[in-house]
């Protein structure tokens, strides 16, 4: 498989996860730079080319399914743009490794939380459990 096509592959499915709002980037940064060879800073500006027409069709049919609410969305949105300039500010500065390594910082920490909330989830499922089990129980005997 050449490097077009990986690239090829490793942007469609970034596309569908993107699509389904999950952040197609998280895999699609890693992707490129993984398995295409290509820099840090390449498959960013990469990314945000591709987020553009991906994001703006995502909302179309997110806001056609009745999920978009503009109204508590707008302050998120200007902070994040804020976010946004001091950011490419940042990476401009900032090299290749240091991206890298900031961006894995930031996939750990990800996968940490998330990690986190779904251990949390199930042992609150399991002691709920538990207590219905043991209601049941008293109000048997």
């Amino acid at each position: 498989m050449t490097a077009a096509h990986i690239i090829i592959a490793v942007s469609a499915l970034g596309g569908v996860i993107g699509g389904m709002g999950m952040g197609g980037g998280t895999l699609l940064i890693p992707l490129l730079t993984l398995f295409a060879g290509l820099e840090q800073h390449l498959a960013q500006s990469i990314n945000l080319i591709a987020f553009v027409p991906m994001s703006v069709v995502a909302l179309v049919i997110h806001k056609k399914n009745g999920y978009v609410q503009f109204k508590g969305s707008t302050p998120i949105a200007a902070i994040a743009l804020i976010g946004a300039v001091g950011g490419s500010l940042l990476a401009k500065y900032a090299g290749g490794k240091v991206l890298r390594a900031c961006y894995g910082a930031f996939l750990i920490a990800l996968g940490i939380i998330q990690l986190t909330k779904l251990i949390v989830k199930a042992v609150k499922a399991k002691r709920a459990e538990k207590v219905k089990q043991d209601t049941a129980t008293e109000n048997s005997t």
